[in-house]
């Protein structure tokens, strides 16, 4: 099992780019909920920090892909060096204005400047690997489910270290902790230079349209915004139904369970050698991920208030969820020229944060309305709404299911 990531990590610099890129990715996993803990501590109020945190992902879905488009013509290195002072010196001042109890509309001016200057570290990482390894398209695939058993680990240590650092010194310090790791991940990363990918200047008779406007990409976009919503409508819930029923601070250990279940998946798939393609793969890891989020509902309506049996459905939950990330980055990958896969990889991680989005005021709502045990209907609706964006596409996905997997050529 083993054999498959020791030729991943014999790869030139691969460990060196790897492991900069996981701190640089750590705040990602920690500025969510940090910012939900801060900003609860100081308003009580769930409905703001659902909405703070919804608009500053509809911010980060548009400024990513775009970022990673500059990043493929430009390179990595250049867009670091504009993006990541401004956007510590953002969060800064976010953290300051809230603290002051400056006016609200401002708090929201600091996250979209903040959000605005986010280059997306995880497609950088994954840019990289396929710049290192090459045309091993097996190799390239065991990369990807590393990389996805890396941003488990991430946002299994992530929520942790936020939520400890709150709670054992003060709410805005895991904000300034992920501060920290930013600086340090940035230098760091950039300074791997022996396994920067080439930049690529606009040539005439490239295509410079979007990538979005691709159809595939649409396709492969809003079910994977739809899973999006249910990733973030679910750690909201999570961090509520431990306010009612535990304390709310040590709500990242439940979202580390349910991170390590995925972690656990990531690690099996990245081993194996797979016979069906990206495709079918991501989709029946859609269908998996939608019927073990059931689960999760029944444990909150039948065990309410039984923490032991919300953890184990996360657990089981997060066994369906790096098959379906791991696949669906490959399949946005191998449907593009190589000169754009930084673009089309931030389509598809700007398409889970866009999701992200969606649904937090709502849920919010509801949480602060009706108790956090309602809003356990959100994730179950998102999943189910994922499984349906499927169908206006039907004749797209019955084609690239068809294909042969490259691995068995």
């Amino acid at each position: 099992m083993l054999t498959s990531y020791k030729r991943l990590f014999a790869v030139p610099g691969g460990w060196r780019f790897s492991l900069a890129g996981f701190i640089l990715r750590l705040p990602i996993s920690m500025l969510y909920l940090a910012i939900v803990l801060f900003v609860v501590a100081e308003t009580d109020s769930y409905s703001v920090a659902g909405t703070l945190s919804m608009v500053s992902s509809i911010v980060l879905a548009i400024a990513t892909p775009l970022w990673s488009r500059v990043a493929d013509q430009f390179g990595q290195n250049r867009v670091l060096s504009i993006t990541v002072p401004i956007h510590v010196i953002a969060l800064g001042a976010f953290v300051y204005l809230v603290k002051v109890d400056a006016p609200t509309w401002s708090w929201f001016a600091a996250a979209i400047v903040f959000e605005s200057f986010v280059i997306g570290s995880g497609q950088m990482v994954r840019r990289r690997w396929i710049h290192a390894i090459g045309d091993d398209r097996k190799l390239i695939d065991t990369a990807y489910s590393f990389e996805a058993l890396v941003d488990e680990v991430i946002f299994t240590s992530g929520p942790v270290i936020a939520t400890l650092v709150a709670a054992y010194f003060f709410p805005a310090a895991s904000i300034f902790t992920a501060m920290g790791f930013i600086v340090i991940g940035a230098l760091f990363f950039a300074n791997q230079r022996q396994t920067l990918p080439p930049a690529h200047p606009r040539e005439d008779g490239d295509d410079h349209s979007l990538l979005i406007r691709d159809r595939f990409v649409q396709a492969l976009f809003i079910p994977l915004m739809l899973c999006g919503s249910f990733f973030t409508s679910t750690g909201l819930v999570i961090v509520g139904y431990l306010d009612d029923y535990g304390d709310r601070n040590y709500s990242g250990f439940f979202i580390a369970i349910w991170s390590l279940s995925s972690g656990i998946a990531a690690f099996i798939s990245g081993a194996i050698h797979w016979k069906l393609n990206e495709a079918r793969r991501f989709i029946n890891s859609t269908i998996a991920l939608f019927l073990l989020t059931i689960p999760i509902y029944v444990s909150v309506v039948i065990f309410e208030g039984n923490l032991w049996m919300l953890s184990i459905a996360l657990f089981l939950n997060g066994l369906a969820i790096a098959p379906l990330l791991t696949a669906g980055l490959s399949l946005a990958e191998r449907s593009v020229s190589s000169k754009r896969t930084t673009e089309v990889l931030a389509w598809a991680i700007s398409a889970l944060n866009l999701g992200g989005a969606l649904p937090t005021a709502i849920t919010g709502y509801i949480i602060d309305t009706f108790g956090s045990s309602v809003a356990f209907i959100i994730p179950l609706a998102c999943m189910a709404l994922s499984l349906l964006s499927f169908l206006p596409f039907i004749g797209l996905w019955r084609q690239k299911v068809s294909q042969i997997p490259v691995s068995a050529t």
